[in-house]
This record gives C-alpha cells, sequence and structure tokens, in this order.
C-alpha cells in the first residue's frame, strides 16, 4: 500500500512544482515591460491632452401629453388617461435638460475641436472639458450632417496643444490603431486594435467613407480619434456595430482625409463646398457590362444627367466613368467621394467609355446645391411584353401628375409584373417608367415591342425612371 501511495503523491508534487516555476517564469516576463508596450505607453501619454470631452445640453420640453411619448406607466393615473384620454387643461409634465456625452480633440492650438455632428445636434450649449479637467463654454463653429463632423471653437486663454491628422488613404488593414474617448463618461479610455477594413460605406451618405476597426468603441466614443502608431489621427469615431448597444469589435471612424477638408472649409465661413457634376450614376454589374458589350464591371455608369448642370453637353447618359482627375473610379461610391472634395471652379478631366471606345473630357466642377403610385388603369392602350413579363401603359398626363414624373421623362409606365418573369428578377417595379430598351427610345407601348422584337443582345440594357431617377437595368429576354 505505501507503495501505491507513493506512486500516486510523485506526480501530483511534480505536477506543483512545475506549475509553481511556470507562474514564476510568467511573473518574471510580465513584469518587464516590452518595448511595444512601451511604445504604445509613450503615444498615449503624448497624445491624452488633446483628447477632450463634449457636454451637449438640450434645453427642458415638454412631454406630450396625449401622443405616444408620453410616459403613462410611470403617471399615478397613467391607466385612466390611457383609456380615456388627459382630462381638459391638463399640464403635461416637463422633461429636464437633457445632457449627451461624446469626445473631441484639439485640432488647432487656438482652440479649434473636431467631434461629430451628431454628438452636438440641437443642442442649447456645448462644454469643453479638457484632460486637465477644465471646462470651457464651446462656440459651433458649424458641423456637416453628411459627414457627421463638427468643428467647435474655445477660449482657453492659452495655447493647447494639438494633434496632426494623418494620411488615412495610407494606412494598411492589419495596422495597429488606438481610440481614446469617453466611453460611459469614463474620460481619457483608451483602447487598442487593428485596421480591420478601408473604404467602408455604412449607409450614411455618399460623401462619407469609414475606417473599420475593432478597438473597443462605446457609447461616449462618438467624435474622439483613432490614432495611427505615429500618433496621427486617421479618423474620427462615429459609428458601431452594435445588437446590445456595446461594443462588439464593429466600430467606424471617419477616414482623417475626408475630415481635413470638411474641417478646413467649416473653419472657413461655418459651411461645407461641395463640387458637382450633376450626373445621376450606379455601378456597373456583371449583367449590364454583358448587356452594354463590356468587359470589366467597374467605373461609374451615367443613368442621367441633369439640365443646367456642368456636365450637360459633355456627359451623356450610358457613359461610364473610369477616372476622374487621373483617380481611378472603380465604383459608383468612388466618385462622389472624389467630386465633393474638389474645389468649385476646378478645371477636371475624366476618362469615360462611351461605345466601347475610351475619350479623355474635360469640365468645371460646380457648385453642390445641398414612388411606388397608383397607375391609371383608365387607358385603352396597354401591351403585355412575354418576352420580358410586363404589361405597360403609355405615360398620360394622370399618371404622370400621380407619379411626379417630368414633362421630359418619356416612356411606357410598368403597370404590372409577372412573378419569376425576367423582369421582375432584374428588379423592375410596378409603376416604374421604361425609357430605352438596347438604346431604342419606348415612348409607347408599340415601340417597347418594337424594341423588343428587334434587340438582339442577352441580357438586355433598359433604362428605367424611377422615382424621378433614371436607373440602367440588365433583363434577360431569352
Amino acid at each position: 500500500m505505501s507503495i501505491r501511495k507513493s506512486s500516486l503523491l510523485t506526480p501530483r508534487t511534480s505536477n506543483w512544482v512545475g506549475v509553481t516555476a511556470l507562474s514564476t517564469a510568467l511573473l518574471a516576463t510580465t513584469a518587464l515591460p516590452s518595448k511595444a508596450d512601451e511604445a504604445l505607453a509613450d503615444l498615449v501619454e503624448s497624445v491624452s491632452p488633446s483628447v477632450v470631452t463634449i457636454i451637449a445640453e438640450q434645453d427642458a420640453t415638454a412631454v406630450p401629453a396625449r401622443g405616444q411619448d408620453f410616459d403613462f406607466e410611470s403617471h399615478p393615473f397613467g391607466e385612466f388617461f390611457k383609456r380615456f384620454g388627459t382630462p381638459e387643461g391638463f399640464n403635461a409634465p416637463q422633461r429636464g435638460p437633457a445632457q449627451g456625452l461624446g469626445s473631441g480633440f484639439v485640432l488647432d492650438e487656438a482652440g479649434y475641436i473636431v467631434t461629430n455632428h451628431h454628438v452636438v445636434d440641437n443642442a442649447s450649449n456645448v462644454t469643453v472639458r479638457l484632460s486637465d479637467d477644465r471646462t470651457f463654454d464651446a462656440e459651433v463653429v458649424g458641423t456637416d450632417p453628411l459627414t457627421d463632423i463638427a468643428v467647435l471653437k474655445i477660449d482657453a486663454g492659452e495655447s493647447l496643444q494639438a494633434v496632426e491628422l494623418g494620411d488615412s488613404d495610407v494606412i494598411r488593414v492589419g495596422e495597429d490603431v488606438v481610440a481614446i474617448g469617453n466611453p460611459f463618461g469614463l474620460s481619457s479610455t483608451v483602447t487598442t486594435g487593428i485596421v480591420s477594413a478601408k473604404g467602408r460605406n455604412i449607409s450614411q451618405g455618399p460623401y462619407a467613407e469609414f475606417i473599420q476597426t475593432d478597438a473597443a468603441i462605446n457609447k461616449g466614443n462618438s467624435g474622439g480619434p483613432l490614432f495611427n502608431m505615429e500618433g496621427e489621427v486617421v479618423g474620427v469615431n462615429s459609428a458601431i456595430y452594435s445588437p446590445s448597444g456595446g461594443s462588439v469589435g464593429l466600430g467606424f471612424a471617419v477616414t482623417s482625409n475626408i475630415v481635413e477638408h470638411i474641417t478646413a472649409d467649416l473653419r472657413d465661413d461655418g459651411q461645407v463646398s461641395r463640387g458637382w457634376l450633376g450626373v445621376s450614376i450606379q455601378n456597373v454589374s456583371p449583367e449590364i457590362a454583358a448587356a452594354m458589350g463590356i468587359d470589366a464591371s467597374k467605373g461609374a455608369l451615367v443613368s442621367e444627367v441633369v439640365d443646367g448642370s456642368p456636365a450637360q453637353g459633355i456627359l451623356e447618359q450610358g457613359d461610364v466613368i473610369l477616372t476622374f482627375n487621373n483617380e481611378s473610379v472603380d465604383s459608383s461610391s468612388d466618385l462622389p467621394l472624389l467630386v465633393g472634395t474638389t474645389k468649385v471652379g476646378t478645371d477636371s478631366t475624366l476618362t469615360v467609355l462611351r461605345d466601347g471606345k475610351e475619350q479623355k473630357l474635360e469640365l468645371t466642377i460646380g457648385q453642390h446645391q445641398s414612388a411606388s403610385a397608383d397607375i391609371d388603369k383608365s387607358v385603352d392602350e396597354t401591351i403585355s411584353g412575354t418576352a420580358l413579363g410586363v404589361t405597360v401603359a403609355p405615360l398620360t398626363d394622370t399618371t404622370r401628375a400621380e407619379m411626379g414624373v417630368g414633362e421630359n421623362v418619356n416612356g411606357v409606365v410598368v403597370t404590372d409584373l409577372t412573378p419569376e418573369s425576367p423582369a421582375a428578377k432584374a428588379g423592375l417595379q410596378r409603376g416604374d417608367v421604361i425609357v430605352k430598351l438596347g438604346g431604342q427610345e419606348t415612348v409607347s407601348p408599340d415601340a417597347l415591342k418594337a424594341a423588343l422584337d428587334s434587340e438582339k443582345t442577352d441580357p438586355a440594357l433598359v433604362l428605367i425612371n424611377r422615382g424621378g431617377n433614371q436607373i440602367f437595368v440588365a433583363v434577360e429576354i431569352a
């Protein structure tokens, strides 16, 4: 028995010794910070004085006594009010002043601060708290909702430590980044991560482009800086994707190159001046590329040229814009950013693909000025396009008025679609106006039928007008 006990005890003793030795080794290792840790700590120490807290206050407002926003549950007579309404002369309670917290950073030593538009939107009073806890009333110099950027100004009585804007175009996916901000009111919170993706479009409009990062970003980080490892701001933290409201590693920051352009405009006169071409554009899908007889599905396809715009008489419907001022236009989302950040009045050069051949065009950039319908079925002349799977009718004055279609739009209106038909699969909808098919105008049902009969390309390129916007679709007709 003694031998068996000894054999059982020996491995346990040796395991514990091993664990102890390993723990000692780990402690010895963690006690010595690596050069990377020291570099990160140095970076944070150097830029933290430039990161600020934004406090945005809104005035007290009356709670609607009869609307959905009234809090019936918390009122002592809530159930009575819910069933029978509030009595005449009832004074609705007042919501207290609301206060929101966000983040920002010092852009200029004179006291210019960058944050998000949504942080200060509708605020009656904005306060900036510096890293040393001094607070100052802030003037909102200007905001740009389309990029969610705002510029504030404070008078601190002395020069402030400002940060440098880096070049967001040169950062690479996988690079280390650091976010500093005020999540949940916890000022000067530092999180680290990497650049997860570049050029993200998160449906915030055509003029905003985002860096995606897995650095933890939460409520209150909005408007704060995203640093590269050189201590330069490469983005302004603006949004997160989260089912729960907390960070799940999907944060998005407006790129610093966009921020640089927007803040310069806002500091100049409080407004953003955007370049304008005057065209409606869309992506060149593989189906549309096949219908147009081109090899690559890239570029921005011009679906409409606005009358009186800089593009009128220069660009044509059906042109595919490949480059703008020598910058490649790989998709339609690239062009608004390139044009919007171009100074008004600039002479610009575009490369377009027209009728299968590349052409160089020049124009002057202008100033940007910042429907499902019930179809009248009483019309007599209709046609069922069996090759498309649609029923169409003439575009009468009545349907124009109901659908808001301009007098310059001519075509036939889709009154019905066959389920699983080529037109339905291509995305056509009831109420669309078919303007052209395969380059032929379809001003009447007979004209559409003739265009179908003579069309040799499969899929066919169809131009439609939907809600006042012209777009191309590729429809299988065989």
